[in-house]
Parts: structure tokens; sequence; C-alpha cells
């Protein structure tokens, strides 16, 4: 087996306490409150505002941003490539400095618009900010953009842990929000002048959308694209994605950290000599989002490492991002297997059949682990 170096992850740094709460209790769940939310059963938090044409756009504006040292896969690749793919409005990825991004927990993109490039182009601001999760959430430049976008009227979106840049930003302050299971106890514990709801894959309060786990990006961004051109338009596109629907429904109690997570992830991580590297080639109109969902999928394994390769330096996706590739044909020789082609298929089917295929090579705790990072009701 081939060396693997494993990322950081931010489920890794509860291993050495919850591995000794386990030997003491035999279990151990986080991200359960036991505050119940008083605005659950509210049917307006399901509805995304209905798109207010500005400033004379024939369409809305959104910029997709990150940060340029560590930003999660496919909470930026998603929504932007949905989106894209709809052509309902002009979609902008956008960085605070233009080069490489590394992009958490595989691949790597070149930042191509800057923040600074992208308010001489549009002074008036966004219609939509898109904020994925990232490393670094309380990075000064990123925190500047979204306040200076949130003043100028645009709608601010975070994508599960991207909640956290929008409540250091301060736009949370007297909101309805709701974020990723792992994370919701501390958010409610260090933001408490924000109502934090459960039970809904993403929530509207005003300009502020918020979504739950990995897995809430494509609903969020089909809805987004039925409040910004209507019901026959998002139906088309869901089609397309393989998505039956885009409701808000979710169960938070699905989703914790159990005795059996904790061990998965420990035995998988310190099981060095099982590690296995992976690639999966890629080409010039790759589907970005089959491709995240895959790559992210086999990342959180904490048994195996993703790489793309093709002989071509950068590649450009479907929807005009541009990939640095990891590894040449030649070098692809090193890796121990390369993974199923799954360009072309419905963004939804990747979701079973990447967890499938994982379930075959790892078994099914690995699998039910990997669902549970993406916070995906896999079998539920």
């Amino acid at each position: 087996m081939k060396h693997l170096s494993l990322q950081p992850n931010r489920f890794m740094n509860f291993f050495c306490g919850s591995l000794t709460l386990l030997l003491l209790f035999g279990f151990v769940e986080y991200g359960i409150s036991s505050e119940t939310s008083k605005f659950r059963s509210q049917e307006e938090d399901s509805n995304l505002p209905t798109y207010q044409p500005r400033f004379g756009r024939k369409q809305p504006v959104i910029a997709v941003i990150g940060e340029n040292r560590m930003t999660e896969l496919t909470d930026f690749m998603i929504p932007y490539g949905v989106l894209t793919s709809a052509k309902i409005a002009k979609v902008i990825s956008v960085f605070p400095k233009t080069g490489p991004v590394q992009m958490f927990p595989a691949l790597k993109i070149e930042a191509e618009k800057s923040f600074d490039l992208f308010d001489s182009e549009y002074p008036e601001g966004a219609d939509y900010v898109i904020v994925p999760a990232v490393h670094y959430a309380d990075d000064s430049s990123l925190l500047s953009f979204i306040q200076k976008q949130s003043a100028k009227g645009s709608t601010i979106i975070g994508v599960c842990d991207g909640v956290w840049v929008l409540a250091n930003a301060g736009v949370l302050k007297d909101h309805k929000a709701t974020g990723h299971w792992f994370s919701f106890s501390n958010l409610e514990k260090k933001f408490p002048d924000t109502s934090w709801v459960k039970d809904r894959r993403y929530i509207a309060d005003q300009k502020i959308i918020t979504t739950t786990g990995i897995t809430a990006s494509i609903p969020v961004s089909l809805a987004l694209i039925e409040a910004i051109s209507g019901k026959e338009k998002v139906s088309e596109i869901a089609g397309l994605l393989g998505a039956k629907d885009w409701k808000p429904t979710h169960k938070s109690s699905d989703f914790y950290l159990s005795g059996k997570d904790i061990y998965t992830a420990a035995k998988n991580y310190l099981g060095f000599w099982n590690y296995e590297n992976l690639g999966i080639q890629v080409s010039n109109g790759m589907d970005e989002v089959v491709l995240a969902l895959q790559a992210d999928s086999f990342s959180r394994t904490y048994r195996s490492e993703v790489f793309s390769v093709s002989d071509q330096k950068l590649i450009r996706t479907k929807s005009g991002l541009l990939l640095h590739v990891d590894k040449t044909q030649a070098e692809a020789a090193d890796l121990d297997s390369i993974l199923e082609n799954l360009n072309g298929i419905a963004a939804v089917t990747a979701y079973d059949k990447n967890l499938a295929e994982i379930e075959s090579k790892y078994g099914t705790n690995t699998a039910a682990f990997v669902a549970l990072q993406m916070e995906y009701p896999w079998r539920k």
C-alpha cells in the first residue's frame, strides 16, 4: 500500500477525548442540544424569498466565495455547478486573492477572480453570496467581504459550516439559522443572539439563508433556482440532478457521533497499513458536481485519499472552474486503484453509488460514517 498523507479533519480533534469517554461510558453523542427549537414548526422557514431584480439587471449576480487556504469541496462546487448549469444567473467564483485554492478534503482549483476585482466590476454588490465551510472561518478579508455585501443588500447563504463565517461576520445576530449537526451545540453556545433551529435542511430569515450538512447544498441550490425562476425551471434542473424534491424537511436527531462511529474512524485512521491512494480520471467538460461528490466521499473514509489524474496540468470543468491536476497518467501507476468514472450520471444518484462502493471496499460502518459526516440520511 502507498503512503497516505492524511489531511486535517475537524472530527479528528475530538478523537482522544471521545475514545476516553467511550472506554468509560460505552458511547458518546455530540451535537444534540437539549433545547427544543421554538421555531421548528414554522412553515415560513421553508420558503426562500422570491428574487426581486435590482439595479436593472436582467439576471441576478451570484458570488460563490471561498478562502484560498482551505475551502470545503462540495459546499463550494455543488452550488456553483448547479446554479451555473441552470443558466438563471451570472454565477461567479470569488476568493480573497487569485491563485491556487486547496479544497477539503481533496482536489485543488484556481481562483481566477479576487474580492477586489469583483468589487470593481460589481460596485453595487452581488444579489446573492454563497459561503461554504472554510478552515479559517475568522479570516478578516472573508468577514469584511461578507459584511460589505450584506450592507449593500445581498442575500447571504451559509452552506453547512459556512454558517461559522456568517456568525463571525455578525450577520446572524437576531436571525434564525441552522448548521451542521456536529457544530450545532457549539454554535448555540458561542452565538446566543441567534435562534438556532433544528429539523430544517435549510432555513431563510429575511436576507439570511443557512443550511445543515454537506448534502443540503443540492436542495438549497434548487430552492434558490425556484426563488429566482419559478417552479417550471427548478423542476427541469431537479430532474437532471435526479432530485425528487428539495423540501427542507430534515430529522436532526438521526445525526450524532456514536461510539461505533468513533471506533470506526479511529480504527481506520490508525490502521495505516490499509491506507489507499485512489485516482479519479478528469478531463475538460467534466461535471464538477459529480466529481466533487466522489472525491469528497472517498476522502472521508479515513482509509483513503483521492487524487485527480490527467496528462493535462489544468482542466476546465463543465461550468468553468479551473482544476489543478494532481497526478499525470504515468504517476497514476503508483496509485492503488482508479475509481469508476461517474461523469454523466445524475448527481443525487452519485450519493448512493459512492456509498455503495465504499461499503463494498471498506465495510458498512465506514460507509455509514461517511454519510454521517455529510449529513446524508443513508438508509434512515
